[in-house]
């Protein structure tokens, strides 16, 4: 059986590269560093360790490399300082850090899919947290 062809051209350094960088910015931001600290910790072992995850998360995604294991949407749903309203913020920043970190052209692409799964994980955000009976929002 043939091993599925990446989404795009990107290599795992790379990846590990944004990964690091964008977490580095994570931690001191003023909105989402203390989300992150309070469910991660300050310690780098314990950053180095959720940094390694999500790269295999993106590894995963991207190359198919089938190292992940990890269920994110749960997770997320299930740490009440995660709301919805931080995916614009988290999106945007990792943008940013693409930007600066990628080449252009692996940038667009991933930029693009992390802004597609993180659309997906608010909307469940927000729809597991609706009062009972509240009619779904559908955007």
């Amino acid at each position: 059986m043939n091993a599925m062809p990446p989404r795009f051209a990107i290599t795992p350094e790379e990846i590990d590269a944004q990964v690091r960088a964008f977490y580095a910015e994570i931690r001191v931001h003023p909105v989402l560093g203390p989300i992150f600290n309070a469910r991660i910790g300050k310690s780098p072992e314990a950053w180095a360790a959720h940094e390694e995850k999500i790269a295999r998360f993106w590894r995963n995604a991207i190359l198919h490399e089938r190292n992940y294991d990890g269920r994110p949407q749960q997770v997320h749903m299930a740490t009440p300082s995660v709301m919805p309203e931080h995916f614009p913020i988290w999106l945007d920043l990792f943008e940013e850090t693409a930007r600066r970190v990628l080449p252009v052209e692996v940038a667009v692409p991933w930029v693009a899919l992390a802004r597609r799964i993180g659309e997906g994980m608010r909307m469940g955000i927000e729809q597991v947290r609706r009062p009972p009976g509240a009619v779904p929002v559908l955007r």
